[in-house]
């Protein structure tokens, strides 16, 4: 899961537009950068990999004063909630037993180097793992910022842009252990625990689903869908019931076994309205994979309402922050660092280079270079790694069936406006257009982009296959005319209203994997049949699916599977060797008493 379904608001008083912050937004000294190699880079980096676009709008005649208010202007609040109770959760606790599995195994007698090739969030959880564990990871990232799906770059007015809108939910229980583990859970902002749909029909209203504080799971979800009553009728909210009745009844297997069912058929399969799919589920599931419900396998919308339902902060988000790779990244670099372990930028991988048995000799780097290790690990997004695997492996079925796990296409679209924008939230809002996805105000819901006098909308163009190839120009073009039916009062696609200062558009040509129906057979193990040779990423086999709570959990356990094979292989090879000492020396004592009984020369 990708995105989330929670967002704030407050109810739109008349008068002018207000603003109330409870944060210091003097951030100089919070994000200054000391003199640090990976840091410094990250601040100039720009991507081979994204196709990244900066317009500036000449702003002549401009005034750095607030819009002027509509007569029914929203009161637009900065304002993080506190961190919710995910601690006693079944999962929280499973996932931070994992995490304390690594500190407290036993040290190693020779530390593994374990090269990892992508310095994504997968990456960086496999190394970061494996150094907890006592091992030396060797991190190396093709390109000059850290991240991978969560990268940002710095334009040279200072501003930052994403490769994609992240928020982290409650829902996910290692992104949550790691962020204490490694001290930052203070970078979380938490906001209100409610989910906000845009209203086609009424251009610039909302819907919400609130949930309350006082119920536990999962009656606080049903109490949002009975208490909204503007997108789903009674008959209707009855029908999906009683639809969603048998995953609930079945569990995990009935889930598991849907996903040989798109969202459209399964709908039909249990009867459920289609206004429920055109409400619902349209966006959902463009939040979660980026694609349309004819396209998405149930199982991912079930994997995600079941976590919403059976955990009451689950579906409860917050945004980081600032940016990922300051803010996220870097602390888990310098954990890796502080370990022993290593962390290289642009360290291209051109080959894996094998051994005549099929076992990995080296990873051949772009410059020529080769970098070798006791492990292997491919922590990169499954296309690239398709692109390399080494001929002889490709017949191997583990690595045949990666063919049908494909990345999917997605554009994120950054637009900073002249003005403030007054028909705005604190928070994740979906769209329910046919070309967005979710956006959010990033000048409002996060410290380090906040701006009291002008709005930074940051939006997902999804699905993205058609759009991919256009121009950034059509691509914004074609944003806002959709943003002038989300502000109608407020933005119009001719910029007669509120105009465009700047804008960047970061394409991501393969994305996460696409989760269509009959993939999850396809999905593979993190130890792979070449000895030696493992794979991180939210393809590989984990239960949150394509999310950054997949990537982390992928990275746990391809570091448990490393762990767990090479302390009995190095403790055989130990005791091998020291066998082998022994049976020399006893030999070595027979030869000499026998040459001294016998007075044999020398």
């Amino acid at each position: 899961m990708n995105l989330a379904v929670a967002v704030s608001a407050v109810s739109p008083p008349c008068g002018e537009l207000r603003k109330t912050s409870q944060w210091n937004v003097n951030l100089e000294q919070t994000f200054s950068l000391a003199a640090h190699p990976i840091r410094n880079n990250l601040l100039l980096s720009r991507s081979r990999d994204y196709l990244v676009c900066l317009l500036k709008v000449p702003t002549r005649g401009f005034s750095k004063t607030k819009a002027r208010p509509a007569k029914r202007s929203m009161q637009v609040f900065c304002m993080d909630y506190p961190r919710p109770e995910l601690e006693n959760t079944i999962n929280f606790l499973e996932a931070a037993k994992l995490s304390a599995s690594f500190r407290d195994c036993t040290r190693p007698k020779k530390s593994l180097e374990v090269v990892i090739a992508g310095a994504g969030l997968a990456g960086l959880s496999t190394a970061k793992y494996l150094a907890d564990a006592g091992h030396r990871p060797i991190l190396l990232e093709a390109r000059d910022v850290l991240g991978g799906k969560v990268a940002a770059w710095k334009d040279e007015e200072g501003d930052w842009y994403e490769t994609g809108l992240h928020v982290f939910f409650g829902a996910y229980p290692n992104v949550q252990n790691l962020f204490g583990e490694l001290g930052i859970n203070d970078r979380l902002q938490w906001k209100e625990h409610s989910m906000i749909f845009a209203m086609p029909e009424k251009p610039g209203q909302f819907s919400r689903f609130d949930f309350p504080e006082f119920a536990p799971a999962p009656f606080n979800g049903i109490w949002a869908i009975l208490k909204n009553n503007e997108m789903l009728t009674w008959p209707e909210k009855v029908k999906f019931a009683i639809g969603l009745l048998p995953a609930m009844i079945g569990g995990q297997s009935y889930v598991e076994a849907q996903d040989k069912l798109s969202v459209t058929e399964w709908m039909k399969k249990q009867g459920v309205p289609d206004r429920v799919n055109d409400e619902v589920f349209i966006a959902m599931s463009k939040a979660l994979n980026f694609i349309n419900p004819d396209e998405l396998s149930m199982q991912c919308i079930l994997i995600a309402l079941n976590r919403f339902l059976q955990e009451k902060h689950g579906s409860k988000i917050a945004f980081l922050d600032g940016n990922p790779p300051q803010r996220l990244c870097m602390p888990i670099v310098d954990h890796i660092q502080s370990q022993g372990g290593q962390v290289q930028l642009n360290s291209r991988i051109q080959k894996i280079e094998s051994n005549s048995d099929r076992t990995v000799k080296q990873f051949v780097l772009s410059n020529g270079s080769v970098v070798t290790g006791d492990a292997y690990v491919f922590a990169t997004p499954v296309d690239i790694l398709k692109l390399l695997l080494p001929e002889e492996w490709k017949e191997i079925p583990y690595f045949q069936r990666l063919k049908q796990l494909v990345g999917v296409p997605v554009i994120n679209v950054h637009i900073w406006f002249d003005r403030k924008l007054k028909n705005t939230y604190d928070h994740l809002l979906f769209s329910r257009s046919p070309l967005l996805s979710v956006y959010a105000d990033m000048s409002v819901a996060c410290k380090e982009y906040y701006n009291p006098n002008r709005s930074m909308l940051e939006l997902v163009f999804a699905p993205a296959e058609e759009w991919i190839a256009r121009s950034d120009s059509d691509i914004v073009n074609a944003t806002m005319m959709e943003l002038e039916k989300l502000f109608p009062e407020e933005i119009a696609a001719d910029q007669s209203k509120a105009r465009i200062l700047k804008y960047h558009v970061v394409k991501t040509p393969r994305s996460v994997y696409k989760t269509v129906p009959n993939c999850e057979p396809c999905r593979p193990l993190q130890r792979s049949p070449v000895h030696g040779f493992y794979l991180a990423g939210d393809y590989t086999k984990q239960k949150y699916l394509a999310s950054m709570e997949g990537a982390v959990l992928s990275g746990k356990l391809c570091a448990q599977a490393i762990v767990q094979v090479y302390p009995c292989h190095l403790e055989s090879q130990y005791i091998i060797l020291n066998s082998v000492v022994a049976v020399n020396i006893v030999l070595a004592f027979y030869v000499l008493n026998v040459s001294s009984f016998y007075d044999i020369p020398d």
